[in-house]
């Protein structure tokens, strides 16, 4: 069992500290307005309902729960909600496209669905829910199915969500049939559109997230390995960019990003730290045949790695992707409790521009950087993903953070995902977090047990 933040904490004597965002935060809010000049909305209020606590004056709706039954009558709705979009759909509709991250011994897996499911023994998949102006569900249904461990992704230009295998099991591994790894695309207005058909040129890896370059087209995506060496930091040079739903299809090129000097990311931990000529080297063999890519030779100046690469999203002319942590314990080349990364395509620059660290209040903003989005209305909404109390955080711009939302759901079944008793407590993760297309709701999943929530409130 890997050591939680508070037990690293104890050990260096900085208990009491807590996380602290520290660098370049004006980075992260290119595109949008200015964010809020204040610490957040106030203190969260307990949930009478033991579900979800909130700032006064804002609301939650549950949009949709692990175990009750799809809309679509295709059977329940599937356990372990992850990462997640909210795409516009007709006459002022929301498209919300969930992951729901099974693997093969999920208590619910995605419902096999004909001409929807790659792989029948895979547990996971996607689900879409359709909700109308007032946020009222209209359906919900099987968008994807016969996948493994679907985490993250990211939505595409055209409106339809990428959904990534964090798993690269061969068939015959755990009883699939088919080799998992891969990056699906899927329609949430039609998804026998896009069907079940894996991007096998964007490689078959431990994918987390992606995010797609609006002007040009590649496709950037992260790897979140669990041993060494870690995850790469891909792009994809597709040979049909920006052509709409099913052009990923045509193929492309992959590529994965060095860093000349540096083997792994974890050992830059100076703020504003900046390296100017980022090579782009081609992958041997995408599909991982014989050797995972991570272990691929990349010739003699080797391959930039790095622990835990999560989110990832578009900003302004520039990628960032998120380091949730790294341990020297674990291999890694140094400690620390996040980084947030900037890569400029046109100069083709990486920056560091924040690094999460043991700084102020133990409380904020939590451990392990997770999924993250950008607020309409100003500022960078972050999912924790760690031990105890599990938040939704905001980021100003002038580094303030404040608590958004806290899971209410304790966990206190031994046979829970997190392990949890009456006595000690564990709180599921979230993830998942979006807004809809005009900004006034917030969507995020509570990973365990698993629930959609829609928040509204007095934005600003």
């Amino acid at each position: 069992m890997t050591a939680t933040r508070r037990e690293l904490l104890a050990r260096t004597g900085a208990l009491g500290a807590g996380i602290a965002f520290t660098g370049a935060l004006s980075e992260l809010f290119v595109g949008t307005a200015a964010a809020r000049g204040h610490r957040g909305y106030g203190p969260l209020v307990p949930d009478p309902d033991g579900l979800l606590d909130l700032p006064k004056g804002f609301r939650y709706r549950v949009l949709s729960r692990e175990g009750d039954p799809l809309r679509s009558g295709e059977g329940p709705v599937p356990s372990n909600h992850d990462g997640m979009a909210a795409l516009p759909g007709r006459r002022g509709r929301v498209r919300l496209i969930r992951n729901h991250e099974n693997r093969h011994t999920a208590r619910i897996g995605v419902p096999t669905v004909e001409g929807l499911t790659y792989d029948p023994a895979a547990r996971g998949g996607c689900t879409a829910l359709e909700l109308d102006g007032r946020g009222n569900v209209l359906g919900e249904r099987v968008a994807v199915a016969g996948t493994a461990v679907n985490c993250a992704g990211g939505p595409t230009p055209w409106n339809t969500w990428l959904t990534c295998e964090e798993n690269e099991d061969r068939a015959g591994t755990n009883g699939y049939t088919k080799d998992h790894g891969f990056v699906f695309e899927v329609d949430g207005a039609d998804p026998h559109r896009t069907g079940a058909v894996p991007l096998t040129a964007m490689g078959r890896f431990q994918h987390e997230a992606i995010a797609v370059d609006p002007r040009s087209g590649i496709v950037y995506e992260t790897e979140d390995a669990f041993d060494r060496p870690f995850g790469l930091f891909y792009r994809f040079l597709p040979n049909k960019p920006l052509g709409g739903t099913g052009s990923l299809r045509a193929g492309g090129e992959l590529e994965a990003m060095r860093v000349p000097g540096v083997p792994d990311l974890s050992e830059i931990m100076d703020i504003g730290a900046s390296f100017d000529r980022i090579e782009w080297v081609p992958v041997p063999d995408g599909q991982a045949k014989e050797t995972p890519i991570r272990l691929q030779d990349f010739g003699p100046k080797g391959i930039t790695h790095a622990q835990k690469l999560e989110g990832c999203y578009w900003g302004g002319r520039s990628v960032y992707f998120v380091s949730s942590f790294a341990r020297s314990s674990q291999g890694s080349a140094g400690d620390h409790y996040g980084q947030v990364w900037k890569y400029e395509p046109h100069r083709r620059r990486l920056t560091l521009v924040v690094v999460f660290g043991p700084d102020t209040d133990v409380q904020l903003p939590g451990e392990a950087p997770d999924n993250i989005c950008l607020a309409p209305s100003g500022g960078l909404m972050v999912c924790e993903d760690g031990d105890g109390a599990q938040h939704v955080y905001g980021l100003t711009k002038r580094g303030e953070v404040y608590p958004l939302a806290r899971n209410a759901q304790a966990l206190t079944s031994a046979a829970a995902a997190a392990g949890g008793t009456p006595e000690e407590p564990e709180w599921g993760e979230f993830a998942g977090v979006a807004f809809s297309p005009d900004g006034r709701t917030m969507y995020v999943n509570c990973y365990t047990p698993g629930t959609t929530f829609a928040v509204t409130g007095p934005w600003c």
